[in-house]
């Protein structure tokens, strides 16, 4: 199941692509959640949920050339980033790669949608920003200490990035 988050009259929407369009699940079934985050949190219910809406008469589906994106999950509760986890990237900024990778913190304002532009910051602040493509891993079910082999378990689905700093 691909998930997604549309723009639509009513604000941004969760929707699950059905072939070559996107069908949004809260105006399809309205006790579905409108938002992303709040759908991966039925977990299997919600799944069986949509699947069911899909063949209702009432369906809403937007055609994949007519949808607007927005980012997958518009309200993370966190959003953490490795940093200098491959060689290559140390060395290009001129480091030694880390004994353990960089984690650090993002915060969900610096989400931008599908082909938006990116705001950068006026030039008397910073003359320079660092882009890179990013690895988006969605986490949809919760957990701690979780065993290595069990934590695809936890794995909702994952997205394209891009890290602008």
């Amino acid at each position: 199941m691909r998930l997604a988050t549309i723009i639509t009259p009513d604000g941004p929407r969760a929707a699950m692509q059905v072939g070559r369009a996107f069908m949004d699940l809260n105006y399809t079934d309205p006790n579905l959640p409108a938002n992303v985050r709040a759908f991966l949190e039925l977990g299997a219910d919600g799944i069986a949920r949509a699947q069911d809406a899909m063949g209702r008469r009432t369906a809403a589906f937007v055609a994949l050339e007519e949808v607007v994106l927005a980012p997958p999950v518009t309200d993370p509760k966190k959003i953490i980033g490795i940093g200098r986890n491959y060689a290559a990237h140390a060395a290009e900024a001129g480091v030694e790669p880390p004994k353990e990778p960089v984690i650090f913190a993002k915060f969900n304002t610096t989400l931008n949608g599908h082909d938006k532009p990116v705001p950068l910051p006026p030039p008397e602040v910073s003359t320079q920003v660092d882009y890179e493509a990013e690895l988006v891993i969605v986490v949809g079910k919760a957990g701690r200490f979780i065993k290595k082999a069990d934590a695809y378990k936890h794995i909702a689905g994952y997205s394209c990035g891009n890290d602008v700093s």
